[in-house]
Formats: structure tokens, sequence, C-alpha cells
């Protein structure tokens, strides 16, 4: 802990430059440093024999390790003096020493350089060249507290958080080029303890200095030749950290807007816009130019629209599909054209406003070839002009 408050008195020391508060923004951040993993006592279960129970010797094992490494990554959001990160975590320390503590089962041990053999360990320092690593995985949400780091200021944080860890055991060896007596993982909850100083140093950039416990309670692995173990992960972290917040300060309110001018007077409303509804279509049986139920209510409808909107003149333009000679078929056209004027001139439409025209096959709504029979070639369109302007004796509203 000595070691710990020097550092962070040293890096109190990063120099100083203008920058901004994070709040209310998002920011991501990567970490890494040296890494102090507690030892670790392993409880082993001794397989019952006959009508014997098995029995778990508690604390047999003995495992201490190197200081080895941390790393990881943040993203998060900072509310004010409260932060919310997700975290992505590894660590990783060489296997130091093994010490057998307790009488336990036959395992997996060298006897020799190089050469191993499955027997009951001497109990004591079994070797100081044993071999082998922990490696943790962890995906943890924190949750932390700030203070200080206004305006440039150095500041602090303390939280924690939750989440999962994969603790590895990966090739313990009591040996080095021996056997490997436990070689798995699991996969558990974890938890952690966060305090720590930073300092921004530009307005998007800040560095610190981090410290956490980390701790897995319960770590459920097997030896190499089947006994079931059960050990915790405890850790200490000292990490240097380098975040970079989205934060964009404030925009300076506009200047005022000059005094507005004094408001016209009301125009008056401009007369409506003239309206050319269509156009229409209405369509024909095959080799027909009578008029069909679905066809007479587009012509009752096209007829109510000449009479309200004013229109002065109509276009019919009869149609024809390929079935047929061409000449069979423009006669075929002028019969529909005439079907619908005589129709438009029953529902009051004047017959010296309506004009008839005949295309025959030569404007296909519908490409096809020829001698094919399509619905939608058969077909008169009627098509409105003239309708009157309106009139305006000045600047108006419009509506």
């Amino acid at each position: 802990m000595r070691k710990f408050g020097l550092a962070l008195a040293l890096a109190t020391t990063v120099l100083a430059g203008p920058a901004l508060a994070r709040d209310k923004a998002w920011y991501v951040g990567v970490e890494g440093g040296g890494n102090l993993m507690q030892n670790q006592l392993f409880d082993i279960t001794r397989p019952g024999v006959g009508t014997t129970a098995p029995v778990v010797v508690e604390d047999g094992i003995r495992v201490k390790h190197e200081v080895g490494y941390a790393a990881g990554g943040t993203i998060g959001y900072d509310f004010g003096a409260f932060r919310a990160e997700f975290e992505v975590g590894y660590k990783n320390n060489n296997l130091d020493q093994v010490t057998i503590e307790q009488a336990i089962p036959a395992i997996p041990i060298s006897v020799a350089y190089r050469v191993g053999a499955v027997a009951v360990p001497a109990l004591g320092v079994n070797t100081d060249a044993a071999d082998g690593n922990a490696r943790v995985l962890s995906f943890m949400a924190n949750g932390l507290f700030d203070f200080g780091g206004k305006d440039g200021g150095i500041g602090g944080f303390i939280g924690g958080g939750a989440g999962i860890a994969r603790v590895q055991h990966h090739i313990y060896q009591n040996a080095k080029f021996g056997p490997a007596f436990n070689d798995d993982s699991d996969t558990g909850f974890a938890y952690q303890v966060l305090a720590g100083v930073y300092k921004p140093i530009t307005d998007h950039i800040e560095v610190g200095l981090k410290y956490r416990f980390f701790n897995v309670p319960k770590v459920e692995t097997f030896t190499t030749n089947g006994l079931a173990t059960e050990t915790k992960y405890r850790s200490h972290s000292l990490m240097l950290t380098l975040a970079y917040n989205f934060f964009e300060p404030e925009m300076a309110p506009p200047p005022p807007p000059p005094a507005p001018a004094p408001a016209p007077a009301p125009l008056p409303p401009c007369p409506p816009a003239a309206v050319t509804p269509g156009p229409f279509l209405v369509f024909f049986d095959w080799d027909k130019s009578l008029i069909t139920a679905e066809a007479s209510a587009i012509l009752d409808r096209a007829a109510e629209q000449y009479a309200a909107t004013g229109q002065t003149s109509i276009v019919l333009a009869g149609h024809a599909d390929t079935s047929g000679t061409a000449e069979y078929n423009m006669r075929l056209s002028q019969r529909r054209s005439d079907s619908v004027k005589a129709y438009m001139a029953a529902k009051g439409v004047p017959d010296s406003s309506m004009t008839t025209e005949a295309f025959g096959e030569t404007r296909l709504l519908v490409e096809t070839a020829d001698g094919v029979r399509e619905p939608q070639n058969r077909r008169v369109e009627i098509t409105f002009s003239g309708a009157p302007q309106p009139t305006s004796s000045g600047p108006c509203t419009p509506q």
C-alpha cells in the first residue's frame, strides 16, 4: 500500500493544461500495468473407496505466482459525479512455486527431470521451478464516483463492479517440463473494487493511474487425473490509463436578432387555383366497345369533375391491344372513343367540348408481342384541359 500511495503522489505531477470537464459525454479507454496475484489454496476431493464417501482435503496445495500483467479496455458514459462503464480485462501471471500443505491424493507430478508419474507428492515446497500460467478474461459492469477533475485539474474516483470471469489454470506443473497436474478452467461470478486518479491533458484526452482489487470467489476445476478442486482467484493491479472522451463544449449563444420590422398589412386571400382533374382511364372487354359497369362508374365521376371544375374541353383517346390487324384495331379504338363520348354527353357534358382520337395499337400501355390480348391496352384515356384561370385584382395571400 505504501508503494501505491507513492504512485498516486507521482501521478499528481502531470503537467497542467487547459481542459474541460467531460460531464454528459461518452468515453473510451485503455489500461495496462502490473498484476499481483494472491496465493491460491486448492481444496482437493479425495475419492471414496467402497462405501467410504469422498473427503475434501482443505487447503491441500498452495500455489504462488510471479508478478504478471493486466490489460483491458472500457467504454462508458459520464453523468457528472457518477460514471457507468463496461470493461473487458485480461490478466496473466506465471506460476512460481507449488507447496503441498496437506496429505492429498496422488496427482501427476515430476519425479525426475522431464519424467513424471501419478504419485502422492511429499509435503512442503515441492519445487521452486514450477511452471504454468493463471489467465483471467473478465467482462465487468462498473459504477464509479468522480471528484475533482474540473477545468483541467486532477480528479479522483472510487467505485466497483461485478460481472463474469473465466479463470484458467494453464498447464500447472510442479516442475518445468514435467506433467501438468491441472490444466482446466472455470467461468463464474466476479467482483472488483476500483480507485484512482486522472488528469485531463486536452479537451478530450486524459491520463490516469488505477488500482484494482479483483476477486472470483469460487473457481472449480479438475486435476488432469480427474480430481475435483476448488480455490479462489484474488489479485491487485496497478495500471496506467488513457481515455478519450467525446465531450463537446456548448456553443456560445448567437447574438440577439435585430428588432423585427413592422408587420405589413394583411393581404386578401388569393382565389383558388385552377384544378385540372384526371386523366381518367376506362377499360373494355376484348373486341368490345360497350361501356362496362366499372367503366360507367369512372365516367360518372369524370362528368362530375367536368361540371365542378369548370373545364372547357375534353380529349377522348381510344386504344386497342395487339390482337387483330392494325387497321381493325384503329377502327375498334375509334368506336370505343365514340362510346365514351356518347356516355359523357348523356351525363350533361356538351358534345362540342369533347374531341375523340383513335390510336389503335400504336400507343400500348403495356408493351406486348403482336397478337397478345392485354386488358390494360384496351382503353380510352379521358384528358381535361382549359380550366378557367383564377382572377385577382392585386397581391394576395395564398390559400
